[in-house]
């Protein structure tokens, strides 16, 4: 496929077709996986004439998967990563080289963590604001030298909404990159460089691996250039390369990942209803609800509300816990996006510092029959 008339397709055909093409050399349809981790160089030492010199600055696979990604959120360019978590460092590494580092006050623990352990040693100064408060936005970026403000939407795991275009607004007219955890949302659903952000990360972990069998991250860019650049440069220095086999992976789940995206958020918002009319649940928090607080921006930049939710058993802590054991179809696990249903108990997960709730649950909703996933949470709750 042509990179410059991406444009001219939907979502459905980049996701099969973008990065890919028939091998000119046999005739295969089907992406071919490259191991090799070194590649022919010229007599003068440079690169060659495939572009690659060593596997750790990218390989073919990795370039596949990052025109793909690139061509789904509208970007100009992106880099693949070895987790989502080196993703995401990279990109807050770049801030802080250049000033203040703004995080959410909700979003992924490790991401937190990055902020609150790594970003000081490096000398970064970093602030923490609640993003779906624009007031709270504006107050953070007022700040000098603030050079990067990050926002998760929806956020995990209490499924916040932050308004992109409104931060992007303010973002732009202060001199500030705005950086957005897109692994909630996907491109599929969101498309935050459309909507003011000029970094999107992502956990390809999650859905766009979309069957629990990888790790890998990326960062897409809006334009190419220093930021873009830099992220590049730190997955390399650090080692941070994802292999040629998960990238193939990835490049093979694509053209799924409209479908599965389309039918997981329908799957959730069944289970959002169920839930919301069960007397043994005391909240339930999910975008495509009228009453979630964010529901109206969710509306305006979503085009389906995802297929994550969470919801507080009216009981407490020992009966939620009592949940997640009683599931025959939600697995009990960590992580998200797969085609299997998963059940978390997160502050256990995070910590009794973490501030959630002890009678909060996450769930991940997957292919399952619909139906057959309210039965099973309707015997869990008893």
């Amino acid at each position: 496929m042509d990179d410059e008339t991406d444009s001219e397709y939907h979502l459905e055909t980049l996701a099969v077709h973008a990065g890919r093409g028939v091998d000119p050399a046999t005739g295969a349809v089907a992406p071919a996986i490259y191991p090799s981790s070194t590649f022919l160089r010229r007599p003068d030492g440079g690169v060659g004439p495939s572009g690659f010199g060593y596997g750790r600055e990218g390989h073919p696979n990795s370039h596949s998967l990052e025109i793909a990604l690139a061509a789904l959120e509208g970007g100009a360019g992106a880099v693949a990563f070895a987790s989502g978590s080196a993703a995401m460092l990279a990109v807050l590494e770049s801030g802080a080289r250049r000033g203040r580092v703004i995080v959410p006050e909700a979003a992924y623990h490790g991401t937190l963590a990055q902020a609150r352990e790594l970003l000081p040693r490096w000398g970064a100064q970093v602030a923490r604001v609640d993003t779906t408060c624009l007031q709270a936005v504006e107050q953070a970026l007022s700040a000098d030298r603030t050079a990067l403000l990050v926002v998760e939407t929806p956020a995990n795991p209490a499924l916040g909404i932050s308004d992109l275009a409104a931060i992007g607004e303010l973002c732009e007219a202060r001199g500030v990159m705005l950086a957005c955890d897109n692994t909630f949302a996907t491109p599929i659903l969101q498309k935050p460089l459309a909507l003011g952000a000029g970094l999107v990360v992502h956990s390809t972990t999650k859905y766009i691996g979309g069957h629990s069998d990888l790790l890998g991250g990326a960062v897409v860019a809006a334009d190419p250039g220093k930021w873009l650049d830099d992220v590049d440069r730190f997955r390399t220095r650090a080692g941070a390369s994802p292999s040629a086999f998960d990238c193939w992976l990835l490049t093979r789940s694509l053209p799924t990942l409209p479908w599965r995206v389309r039918a997981q958020s329908e799957h959730a918002a069944r289970i959002a209803n169920f839930l919301a009319d069960h007397p043994g649940v005391a909240e339930v928090m999910y975008p495509g609800l009228e009453d979630h607080p964010g529901h109206a921006v969710a509306a305006r930049q979503m085009s389906g509300f995802g297929a994550m939710l969470a919801f507080r058993v009216a009981a407490g802590r020992r009966a939620a816990m009592g949940v997640t054991e009683s599931t025959r179809l939600f697995t009990r696990a960590t992580s998200l996006g797969g085609v299997e249903s998963l059940i978390e108990h997160r502050a256990s997960v995070e910590g009794p510092d973490s501030g959630i709730p002890e009678d909060l649950l996450r769930l991940s909703v997957g292919l399952e029959h619909p139906d057959d996933l309210v039965a099973d949470l309707a015997a869990a709750l008893g």
